[in-house]
């Protein structure tokens, strides 16, 4: 009796459906009868805004603390006259170190990410890069200001100093623990005619503007009467440190 050959794909048919049988059920059980796609996407939003929550409560816990501590070595100095008078000179730099208010006229620049495309991908040629701030335009601008005698800066809402970082991840900018999308808003108090001619002498922020000419990024920069600068409340670590002759 002759014997009938049965195709390759006879035994493996039955192989595969048991095994997407059982990536259903693993994946029906997981999910629970929602979306795994959905759900994961909204873990990480709750996750990123539980985050921000936690950063923010965090400083404002480190300046009540940075408060009390100033207040008691305030008060545990009042009978030391050696300590009265490094506190005394403490206060003095404490406005060019920038812990202390700021106000006076200012000039404020804001940085852009380019439109996005009107239909499709960017035009040929061109990066998606090349649409984006980087952090190497933001630090370009703020060498200019500084450049050009900036007394105090802030960046955003928060107030920078000479040892301040400025790093960007993709398009948004995470300055002191705090994320930040664009427009980036740089805002130098000093005199406005000399910060502008600083920026105009700035290689770097000239590469910038042609990207702006040639991609419509984002780029103003208008003169602020007076403007407010609130203290630094961050954390100064010295690694390296010099006695200024």
């Amino acid at each position: 009796m002759s014997r009938v050959r049965r195709p390759a794909w006879g035994s493996i048919i039955p192989a595969l459906t048991l095994l997407a049988g059982t990536l259903f059920a693993a994946s029906a059980s997981t999910a629970r009868g929602t979306s795994l796609r959905e759900q994961g996407r909204t873990e990480i939003t709750e996750l990123i805004a539980a985050e921000q929550r936690r950063g923010r409560e965090e400083r404002a816990e480190y300046r009540r603390l940075r408060h009390d501590i100033d207040r008691i070595s305030r008060s545990a100095g009042r009978h030391d006259a050696r300590v009265r008078e490094a506190r005394a000179e403490a206060d003095r730099l404490a406005a060019d170190a920038g812990f202390a208010p700021l106000r006076g006229p200012a000039l404020r620049v804001s940085l852009d990410d380019a439109p996005p495309p009107k239909s499709g991908g960017p035009p040929s040629g061109v990066h998606p890069d090349d649409l984006v701030v980087h952090e190497a335009d933001v630090q370009a601008v703020v060498n200019a200001l500084w450049a050009g005698g900036a007394r105090g800066m802030q960046i955003m809402d928060q107030r920078v100093i000479a040892t301040s970082a400025v790093r960007c991840v993709g398009n948004t900018l995470i300055l002191q623990g705090v994320v930040y999308s664009p427009p980036f808003r740089i805002t130098a108090v000093g005199d406005p005619a000399r910060l502008r001619a600083a920026l105009g002498a700035s290689p770097e922020v000239a590469i910038y503007r042609r990207y702006v000419r040639a991609y419509g990024l984002g780029y103003s920069v208008r003169t602020v009467d007076e403007a407010a600068l609130p203290p630094y409340t961050g954390n100064v670590t010295m690694k390296h440190a010099t006695v200024p002759g």
